[in-house]
C-alpha cells in the first residue's frame, strides 16, 4: 500500500528539527508509553523478518545507575537524568524465532554460520535503532542515542546469560536545550551520494 507524502509539518519533526538531546525535563515515560513505541518499532523491516533487536528500558533509579556505571564520563549525566534509557540489544540466537517469524520457509539453516548470523544481527538490531529514534520523534518524545559505553561491562551488568549483546543505548523523554549547540553540518549530496 502507497501512501501520500508526509506534510512539511510531518517532515520537521521526524528530520529537520529533530535533534540529539541530553537533558531533560520530568515529564515521565510510562511503561504504556514504552509498548506503543515498541509496537510501532516492530514494523520496521529486517531481513527474513529476523527481529534481532531486544530492548531493555533502564526507568528505575537502580537500573539507570547500574548502566551509568558502565557508561563513559561524558554520558553518565546523561543516563542518570534520561526518565529512561534503552539498551538495544541484538540477540545473536535470533534463528531460533524464525519459525515463528518466518513460517513460510525454514530459514535458520540461512543463519548457521556464526558469523552471518553475528552480521545479520548487528545489522538488523542497527537499523531496528534507527526504527526506535524515528517512532519515538514520530509520538513526540526525544532521543539521544549513545555509543559510549564499555560494551563488556553492559552485557555482563544487564544481559548475562544469555545471547543477547549490546549495540547501542537510546536515552528518551522530552529534551530540554541545554547543551545544545546550532545543528552541525551534514554533506551534500554531492559529497555523499551519487546516482549511477
Amino acid at each position: 500500500m502507497s501512501g501520500s507524502p508526509l506534510d512539511t509539518a510531518a517532515l520537521d519533526l521526524l528530520f529537520r528539527d529533530a535533534r540529539t538531546y541530553y537533558t531533560w525535563d520530568a515529564t515521565p515515560v510510562t511503561a504504556a508509553d514504552l509498548q506503543q513505541l515498541y509496537d510501532l518499532v516492530k514494523f520496521g523491516p529486517t531481513s527474513a523478518n529476523t527481529s534481532p533487536a531486544r530492548f531493555l528500558f533502564c526507568s528505575s533509579s537502580a537500573a539507570r545507575e547500574r548502566l551509568a556505571a558502565c557508561v563513559t564520563d561524558t554520558n553518565k549525566a546523561k543516563v542518570l537524568a534520561a526518565p529512561v534509557t534503552a539498551i538495544v540489544g541484538m540477540d545473536l540466537d535470533f534463528a531460533a524465532r524464525l519459525p515463528e517469524l518466518f513460517p513460510h520457509a525454514d530459514a535458520r539453516p540461512w543463519f548457521a554460520d556464526p558469523a552471518v548470523a553475528q552480521q545479520t544481527a548487528f545489522r538488523n538490531s542497527s537499523l531496528q535503532a534507527g526504527y526506535f529514534i524515528m517512532a519515538a520523534r514520530a509520538l513526540g518524545w526525544d532521543t539521544g542515542p549513545m555509543s559510549g559505553f564499555d560494551k563488556a561491562a553492559v552485557d555482563a551488568a544487564f544481559w548475562a546469560g544469555t545471547r543477547v549483546e549490546t549495540n547501542l543505548i537510546i536515552s528518551i523523554g522530552k529534551g530540554t536545550p541545554e547543551m545544545m549547540w546550532p545543528r552541525l553540518p551534514r554533506l551534500a549530496f554531492e559529497d555523499a551520494a551519487r546516482i549511477l
